[in-house]
């Protein structure tokens, strides 16, 4: 199904596109636990109706799940899994902190951040994989501006770190 097809799914009742979290459902997405920090900060931060999110890793429990730098120890494919499990987790923390996905109006900006080795030139391609899912579950209508940095290193030695600013409805 192309990505104009899967946006379009009309919610139960034929009246509406459906919303993000019935996208989630006809997805078959099962968003994880929220992750706990991994220092002295706030994973969310809400001021009026912009949610600020913390640096998010592809992590599982407390730890990693991908380690390593695209281009030596992953290739792009793993890069890409890395993010959207990243996406999963920042999901998650929004869910936590709104009470529902539906609460978001617009994402606003995606960050993305991408550990490569020498001159790999596919960072755009790993951070797709976040842009991707997020317009499955919210629409082309809330797709982001967005920014990727190649850089040397991340937390926990993980290869992609995102960020993400919502518009949220009061």
């Amino acid at each position: 199904m192309d990505a104009n097809a899967r946006v379009r799914i009309l919610a139960n009742d034929g009246s509406r596109f459906a919303s993000a979290e019935q996208r989630l459902k006809e997805l078959g997405i099962k968003l994880p636990k929220p992750p706990e920090p991994f220092g002295t900060y706030e994973e969310a931060v809400q001021t009026g109706n912009l949610l600020f999110l913390s640096g998010m890793l592809p992590t599982e429990g407390h730890s990693a799940k991908f380690t390593g730098r695209v281009g030596s120890e992953l290739d792009v494919e793993q890069g890409r899994n890395a993010a959207q499990l990243a996406t999963l987790n920042f999901l998650a923390v929004a869910r936590k902190q709104l009470g529902s996905l539906d609460k978001v109006t617009r994402i606003v900006r995606l960050g993305v951040s991408v550990a490569t080795s020498g001159d790999v030139r596919d960072q755009l391609k790993v951070a797709d994989a976040a842009s991707d899912l997020l317009q499955d579950i919210f629409g082309e209508d809330k797709n982001p501006c967005r920014l990727v940095y190649g850089v040397a290193s991340l937390p926990l030695g993980t290869p992609v770190e995102l960020e993400v600013i919502f518009e949220v409805a009061a």
